[in-house]
């Protein structure tokens, strides 16, 4: 018998248990290096259209394809062994339609081998939920602050400040429930609200400035790391990446400049047995 570690990956059922265990820690990931290094600590990992923002400089995420996601969501699976994958569907590849999402999301799964996908659930889409469940697709919804809404929400707001805003909150979030999703991110609300969210829905709920409610957390994994000089409120910075670039950066710049770089370590030489012969 072999006698190496056999490596399985999480399933919806794992997920699942976090509504009566613990929470789950979930990341964003766009590349198989970083998957790498935070598969071992990570739940679940996103693929999420945000690679527009964080990694393409767009100025949100309605500029992002299905390519984009794709070639994303292929990298994170190379990089990453146990945690479970779910790649966002981007703008405009869902929304006609129950047929249109199956045949995009089929699509993502087939070719990047993700275990589920991400819709921005609007409580018109229960329906397209249910329609890929049925179809063997499993689902993860978002609710909130939506980012693919941001031209008919005037911007990245918090939802929830208006008592019927606050419910149409929570009526996407059991639209996504009733269709059969396995989980929903909550964006941009305030505690009670992810509070009364998380202790209707028998799904975890995760969020992202949505308080120590949820019954998980997901962060944009450059945010987290310090690789912008603003983030959003709710980001709490576990590292100074960018500080550390710059300083190697600049070190790197100044030995090339001083011509100690390479230097005889980093440098090929012919062996004198070779030279003579």
């Amino acid at each position: 018998m072999s006698s190496q570690k056999q490596v399985r990956r999480k399933t919806v059922k794992d997920i699942a248990k976090a509504k009566k265990g613990d929470p789950l820690v979930c990341l964003t990931a766009y590349d198989a290096p970083r998957a790498a290094l935070i598969d071992p600590y990570c739940d679940l990992i996103l693929v999420g259209d945000s690679v527009g923002m964080v990694v393409h400089g767009l100025d949100s995420t309605v500029g992002v394809t299905m390519e984009m996601m794709i070639l994303h969501g292929k990298a994170v699976m190379r990089g990453s062994e146990e945690a479970f994958v779910v790649v966002d569907m981007p703008f405009g590849s869902y929304e006609a339609g129950p047929v249109q999402a199956f045949e995009n999301a089929s699509r993502i799964m087939q070719e990047t081998g993700c275990q589920a996908v991400k819709i921005e659930s609007g409580t018109y889409a229960g329906e397209i939920v249910s329609f890929l469940v049925e179809r063997g697709i499993p689902v993860m919804g978002h609710v909130g602050l939506r980012p693919q809404a941001i031209h008919v929400d005037g911007g990245f707001k918090a939802k929830g400040r208006s008592g019927d805003e606050r419910q149409r909150v929570i009526d996407e979030a059991k639209a996504a429930e009733a269709g059969g999703a396995f989980a929903v991110v909550i964006e941009g609300v305030a505690e009670d609200l992810a509070r009364e969210i998380t202790e209707q829905l028998s799904i975890p709920t995760v969020g992202i400035g949505a308080s120590a409610a949820c019954d998980g957390q997901i962060l944009v994994i450059d945010d987290m790391l310090g690789i912008f000089d603003w983030t959003p409120k709710f980001v709490r910075r576990y590292g100074d990446v960018k500080g550390e670039i710059v300083r190697s950066v600049e070190a790197y710049a100044s030995d090339v400049k001083a011509r100690t770089f390479p230097g005889e370590a980093e440098t090929y030489q012919i062996k004198a047995n070779l030279r003579n012969s």
